[in-house]
């Protein structure tokens, strides 16, 4: 039996670390709203340990330091499903990383099943345990939950710990709990989740086309936007869609009109949003793409793009023989990019070449290019 105690005070944030400091392991899972905001706005944190579940009411409690330790501490494994997003929405709270993390999304693709499961289908398989849905596109800020909302975000948590324990046995046998350990490990770099604006052109889609000078207005209007989005905490659409990024950078504005002129739904801005948007055109040269990310946005030659299907054949044997889905061994944008690459592929830094996908995957694909 798992007692579920819901938490809406500080003051009793208290007694859930002291019963979190020596837990084996803690199961986590948030729910966070985040349609008209940059920034997530954590709504609840729910905490499963043994025997016990805590709903945590994240609008209500002011400050979860109390938890910190718990949650960062080396002592107990965090078991989290699909845990970016839930550690991007801890971290922007509280500025602390979570660790170390067992994803279970992470571990079952390594066992062989499908990539991106989700949670209620991940229990179904395992556990042969029904999840209900009904809770999918609730609002978590309103108050108060429903009975049906409470048991909803407690069972996010419930069946945690035996879908990790289950993974791990078959990891364990496979020999690829290292696999799960080296991906999770990546999941503790702040820069996942708060990422400076001068990376913000990696959002757009479609840069490599542009000519030299275009591009660099592009880069400059995205960490443009994005200093503004976070000021203002809005949807980065909100400030400036892509569409009208592009545009501008297309026109290259010197003055308002001209900006109004190229993205009309600049009119009606105050002027000093306007000229601040001036000043970043002006000054868009200071940003610059790294060749790696411009080739994933590259048109290939015919060439290159058989070399591409090459070493997809390849990544699709090595797949089928591991039983584990190709996606998890390397992505068809890094493939592209190790063929479109200017730089030595032994220098390069992408995902397949690094750790166990190295030996799994990555010397067979520098082996298929030739490098």
């Amino acid at each position: 039996m798992t007692d579920t105690i819901w938490i809406d005070r500080d003051e009793q944030l208290g007694a859930v670390a002291d019963a979190l400091h020596s837990a084996p392991w803690i199961g986590i899972d948030t729910e966070f709203m985040r349609e008209k905001t940059f920034f997530p706005k954590l709504c609840l944190l729910q905490i499963s340990a043994p025997q016990r579940i805590w709903i945590i009411d994240t609008i209500g409690i002011a400050d979860l330091a109390p938890l910190t330790n718990a949650l960062t501490g080396a002592e107990s494994a965090k078991i989290i499903h699909a845990a970016r997003q839930d550690l991007e929405a801890i971290y922007l709270v509280t500025r602390q990383i979570v660790k170390p993390v067992f994803d279970t999304q992470i571990g079952a693709a390594c066992v062989g099943l499908k990539a991106q499961l989700g949670y209620a289908d991940l229990a179904k398989t395992l556990l042969e345990v029904s999840i209900g849905k009904s809770q999918t596109r609730t609002d978590w800020s309103r108050r108060p939950l429903s009975a049906a909302q409470l048991s909803y975000a407690a069972e996010d948590v419930l069946h945690l710990h035996d879908i990790a324990l289950l993974l791990q046995k078959r990891l364990t046998e496979l020999g690829r709990a290292h696999w799960v350990e080296e991906d999770c490990a990546q999941l503790s770099n702040p820069q996942l989740y708060d990422p400076g604006p001068e990376r913000a052109w990696t959002r757009l889609k479609g840069l490599s086309q542009l000519a030299p000078r275009a591009g660099g207005i592009a880069r400059a209007l995205a960490a443009w936007r994005e200093k503004l989005a976070r000021e203002k905490d809005l949807p980065r659409s909100w400030i400036l869609s892509d569409t009208a990024i592009f545009d501008l950078a297309h026109a290259d504005p010197r003055n308002v009109p001209q900006a109004h002129a190229a993205a009309p739904e600049t009119n009606g801005w105050r002027e000093p949003v306007l000229e601040a948007l001036l000043d970043a055109i002006k000054s868009s040269e200071a940003i610059q793409a790294s060749p790696e990310a411009m080739a994933q946005d590259m048109r290939p030659t015919p060439e290159q793009k058989a070399l591409v299907n090459r070493l997809a054949q390849v990544l699709d044997r090595r797949a089928a023989d591991l039983g584990v889905s190709p996606e998890i061994l390397a992505t068809r944008g890094e493939l592209k990019s190790m063929v479109m690459s200017s730089k030595p592929l032994q220098t390069m830094d992408t995902q397949a070449l690094r750790g166990w996908r190295r030996e799994q995957i990555g010397e067979s694909l520098l082996k298929a290019i030739g490098g």
